[in-house]
């Protein structure tokens, strides 16, 4: 296993041809590469200062001309002492100068970085704390605007701050109890006197309000997995393309036209929606071998989903009614427990009927783009989307909200050990204490004040080389 002690280099730009690339290198020493890949303009560079130098090969020749940029430890990203060799965003000249600075470097120990390896540096270095640390891989893979900005806000410590508020609330409710548990002599009713029941019933408050917020966080990251089934030719191609704004899957009058899934992201109000159209389905006897490996595609699909749109053809609906219940039979099937399925009547324009988006049923026409708004706002609604937190909200992950979720068990049995204590002595403040003290370890594993060294490798290991 490489040292984070290690000096470290590589490609922070993205890879591809591009008008700028960056190479970048951390270390604790780098005075070796930056005398080598500047030659006497060394002497020139000033910290936090742009200088624009030719970068040179071991004969002194120019490998490419830009700009560096110096930051002395600790006031730099990583905590270390970090060089920025910003040149043309040519993917050889890049790889020629990440060879220079390893050349260059060998003598100090300089090596490739790992992906993730600079934040994790400014983790362990403390610029960052481990919330921040994924909000960066979260800006980065961010898929829509309002994802952008919640992640920004976890970057810039709001979340932190928020759980860090909670932590200390706790610390402190925590110190009255253990001082009580010190000095039983005292005989002071410690649940009356310090308020301990007020105190917590605001922490939990406090705590489910940020769980909240989180929760919708994490729908902006993840997003939600929406399938469209039903039997061939009800329009589920149609609805795909009306929902996209572009013709993303071929529609025509052919049953079974579509033959495989064809997956498209799309953004309502700042949530990716991941809808993915799929094989029509119907009984194997009638389809070919070709659309028989595309209905079992559909219903693996159904699998993963995290809603399913039933589509069925509202012009035909007395006729089909068997068919389409048959569908809906077979999808339940595969179906995890609690997927919602949204039964959507399409064709409208074909009826004369409204548009309507009700518990029953979503009625609309992919053609004309009639209820489509309905349809919207009820998968917003079944994702638990609330469009009135959107700018408090910050980008969590899994593992966040797992810890989250722990902390409030523990405040919640600790309520039950506080409403109990009384007249029992000792022995319950001793449990509620200890639910206080886990819920505590619980909140300072989001902020990475409590982990567990390959957590770290699992979460850096995620984020690009170069980040």
């Amino acid at each position: 296993m490489n040292s984070d002690r290690d000096p470290i280099v590589a490609i922070a730009t993205a890879p591809g041809r591009g008008g700028i690339g960056v190479v970048r290198v951390s270390g604790r020493e780098l005075a070796p590469v930056v005398d080598a890949l500047l030659g006497a303009r060394a002497a020139a560079l000033q910290p936090r200062r742009a200088l624009h130098a030719a970068f040179l090969d071991a004969e002194g020749r120019a490998l490419d001309d830009g700009l560096a940029l110096l930051f002395p430890a600790p006031h730099s990203y990583t905590g270390e002492t970090v060089l920025e060799l910003q040149g043309h965003g040519g993917p050889v000249v890049l790889q020629l100068l990440v060879e220079r600075c390893l050349q260059a470097g060998r003598a100090i120990g300089l090596r490739i970085a790992e992906p993730g390896e600079f934040t994790r540096r400014a983790y362990l270095n403390e610029r960052l704390d481990l919330a921040q640390a994924e909000a960066v891989a979260d800006l980065i893979d961010a898929a829509t605007a309002q994802a952008v900005r919640s992640a920004a806000r976890s970057l810039t410590g709001e979340f932190s701050r928020a759980v860090h508020a909670l932590a200390d609330a706790l610390t402190e409710l925590r110190t009255l109890v253990e001082a009580t548990l010190d000095f039983p002599e005292e005989e002071i009713d410690f649940l009356e006197a310090a308020d301990a029941r007020g105190r917590l019933q605001r922490l939990r408050a406090q705590l489910a309000s940020l769980l909240a917020r989180a929760q919708q966080g994490a729908l902006l990251r993840e997003g939600l997995h929406v399938v469209l089934v039903g039997a061939p030719n009800v329009g589920k191609s149609s609805l795909l393309n009306a929902l996209a704004g572009q013709e993303v899957a071929i529609v025509t009058p052919i049953a079974g036209t579509t033959r495989d899934r064809i997956r498209q992201t799309i953004d309502i109000e700042g949530i990716p929606l991941h809808v993915t159209d799929t094989a029509g389905i119907r009984d194997e006897a009638l389809a070919d071998e070709v659309e028989r490996i595309g209905i079992a595609r559909t219903l693996a699909e159904v699998e993963r989903a995290d809603v399913v749109l039933h589509l069925v053809d509202a012009a035909a609906a007395a006729a089909a009614a068997g068919t389409d219940a048959a569908v809906l039979a077979r999808v339940r099937e595969r179906l995890r427990p609690q997927v919602p399925v949204i039964t959507v009547r399409n064709k409208i324009d074909l009826t004369g009927e409204p548009a309507r988006a009700d518990e029953a049923a979503i009625a609309l026409s992919a053609r004309d783009g009639r209820g489509l708004d309905g349809l919207r706002a009820r998968l917003l609604a079944v994702a638990g989307w609330q469009s009135e937190q959107a700018e408090s909200v910050f980008l969590a992950r899994e593992r966040q909200l797992d810890a989250l979720r722990r902390a409030a068990a523990r405040l919640a049995a600790a309520a039950e050990q506080a409403d109990v204590a009384h007249g029992y002595g000792n022995a319950r403040l001793e449990l509620f204490a200890e639910d206080l003290r886990l819920a505590g370890q619980a909140l300072g594993e989001v902020t990475g004040e409590v982990s567990a060294d390959e957590l770290l490798g699992q979460i850096f290991s995620r984020f690009c080389i170069g980040k």
